[in-house]
């Protein structure tokens, strides 16, 4: 499916517009990028709608990608290893956990953040240091309002959300 959608995808982008060889790898590299979201959302979506989580899972989302947004994040070798750790994190992990255990958990979670964020790969890697200093410093900062938002906020749901996000 995946195969086919690029192959559709990058002959009706080439019809238009004459690419080199370096210039289609990024192209299918960027479509590839896309189709995987995508197809990785609207399953975990459907499940959240099936578990009837949506709302929860919509917050989950956004504070995911607040965090994602300056650190990247864990990347998996494999894209079902990434959708099955995925789902374990957006749906599965929802819960009543004690505060003092959210704290540790964030407590904890800082410290690779701190070591590995901004978490670049060998496709797309981060050469420019100042950006990187500003991604890391950024990453650290979400973290730690995270952390004192779980100690002032008294909502299981959303504290817990808090931490499924680091």
């Amino acid at each position: 499916m995946k195969d086919r959608y690029l192959k559709l995808t990058t002959s009706f982008i080439t019809k238009y517009h004459a690419y080199d060889d370096e210039e289609l790898d990024k192209l299918r590299y960027g479509l590839e990028g896309i189709y995987l979201s995508v197809t990785k959302l609207i399953i975990i979506t459907f499940i959240a709608i099936i578990l009837g989580i949506i709302k929860e899972f919509i917050l989950l989302l956004i504070f995911f990608n607040i965090i994602r947004f300056t650190g990247f994040g864990f990347h998996a070798g494999k894209s079902y290893q990434c959708l099955i750790f995925s789902t374990l994190l957006f749906i599965m992990l929802y819960g009543e956990f004690s505060k003092t255990l959210l704290i540790s958990v964030g407590m904890i979670c800082l410290v690779p953040l701190a070591i590995y964020a901004p978490a670049d790969t060998v496709k797309r890697p981060l050469p420019n240091k100042k950006k990187r200093k500003i991604r890391k410093f950024s990453t650290i900062l979400i973290t730690l309002i995270y952390i004192i938002l779980i100690v002032h906020i008294n909502n299981y749901s959303i504290n817990s959300m808090l931490i499924c996000s680091l």
